[in-house]
C-alpha cells in the first residue's frame, strides 16, 4: 500500500512547516539537555571522585548481594508464574461453567489492580505474616500468572481445528489433546510473547524497595544517598552504574527470545510441503509383484 493512500502528500507549505517544527522541536531538546547538564555539573555530579566509592569492596558486594536478590526472585516469579498460568489456562479452557468462570474473575481481577498493590497488601498481612522476599515472589507470580495465561490461551486458540479433531478422532481424551496437542503447539507460537512477560518480570522486581526488600534499585537507593564524596552524593554515577545492570539483564533475555523465535522460524522453513510429483506417486497403487511360472514369487538376488 502506498503512502499516498495513507495520508494526502504534503505541498511545499506542509513541507516547510514540517522542517521549521522538526528544527524548532531539535533546539528546544537540545536547550533542555544542555540546562539539565549545567543543572548537574553546577552540583557537582560530573566530578570525577564519585566513580571511586565504585572501587570499595563493601559496595562491590552490596551491588552483588543486590543482584543476587534479584535474580532469585525473578527466577521463582518466573517459574512459579509460568505454572500458575498454565493452570489457570486449564481452568479458563474448561467445559464446566463454574471453573471457566472463577478463572475469568480471577485474571481479569488480578491484572486490574497495580502490581504495587498487590505485593504491599501482601506484605502487610493480608495472607499471615510474610517476609518481602515472598511477598514479591507472590505478587509477580499472582500478576503475571494471569497476564501468561491469557497469552497461553491465545496460543492455545490459535491452534487449527482440524488437529484437535483429529485427534479425538484417533480417540485421545480431552487432557491428552491438551498435553499432547494443544499446549506444545501454543508454547511453541507464543514463546516471543512468554518470554517478553518474562522481561517484565524482571524489571517489576524493583518494587521491592517499596517493602523493604534489598534488590538492584533498594540497593542503589542506599548508596546513591549514604555515600557522599566531598558532600555531593554519587546520584548520576549509580543511575549508570545500576541502569546498564538492568539493561544487561533485559538485553540478555531479549537476545533469548530472539533466538528462540530464529530457532522457531528455522525449524519450520525446514518443512518442505510435498510437490505434485510426489503426491501423485504416494496417491498411485502399487506395481503387483512379480511371479514366476508356478506362481510363487522369483527368489530374491
Amino acid at each position: 500500500m502506498s503512502a499516498s493512500v495513507l495520508f494526502d502528500t504534503p505541498g511545499p507549505k506542509a513541507r516547510f512547516r514540517n522542517l521549521v517544527y522538526s528544527v524548532v522541536g531539535s533546539i528546544g531538546l537540545a536547550a533542555l539537555i544542555a540546562w539539565v547538564c549545567y543543572r548537574l555539573y553546577d552540583k557537582g555530579q560530573f566530578a570525577g571522585e564519585l566513580w571511586d566509592i565504585f572501587n570499595y569492596a563493601g559496595i562491590r558486594e552490596n551491588i552483588l548481594d543486590a543482584l543476587m536478590s534479584t535474580l532469585k526472585v525473578f527466577a521463582l516469579a518466573g517459574l512459579f508464574s509460568l505454572v500458575f498460568a498454565v493452570l489457570l489456562c486449564v481452568a479458563r479452557l474448561s467445559d464446566h461453567k463454574p471453573v471457566r468462570w472463577v478463572a475469568v474473575v480471577f485474571i481479569d481481577l488480578f491484572r486490574s489492580i497495580p502490581l504495587l498493590i498487590t505485593i504491599f497488601a501482601l506484605w502487610v498481612g493480608i495472607l499471615g505474616h510474610m517476609t518481602p522476599m515472598w511477598a514479591l515472589v507472590l505478587g509477580l507470580t499472582i500478576y503475571n500468572g494471569c497476564v501468561q495465561a491469557e497469552v497461553l490461551r491465545a496460543g492455545v486458540n490459535s491452534v487449527p481445528k482440524g488437529q484437535v479433531e483429529a485427534a479425538y478422532a484417533l480417540g485421545l481424551r480431552k487432557t491428552q489433546v491438551t498435553a499432547s496437542v494443544l499446549f506444545p503447539q501454543a508454547v511453541r507460537a507464543m514463546l516471543p510473547s512468554i518470554i517478553s512477560q518474562l522481561v517484565v518480570t524482571l524489571k517489576d522486581t524493583s518494587l521491592g524497595y517499596i517493602i523493604l526488600y534489598p534488590e538492584l534499585l533498594y540497593s542503589a537507593r542506599l548508596i546513591a544517598n549514604n555515600t557522599p564524596v566531598g558532600g555531593v552524593y554519587p546520584t548520576v554515577q549509580t543511575v549508570i552504574v545500576f541502569g546498564a545492570i538492568y539493561i544487561s539483564l533485559c538485553l540478555a533475555l531479549a537476545w533469548l527470545a530472539k533466538f528462540v523465535e530464529q530457532r522457531g522460524s528455522r525449524s519450520k522453513a525446514g518443512i518442505v510441503p510435498a510437490g505434485a510429483k510426489e503426491l501423485e506417486e504416494a496417491a498411485a497403487p502399487a506395481a503387483p509383484e512379480a511371479k514366476g511360472p508356478d506362481g510363487t514369487a522369483p527368489p530374491s538376488k
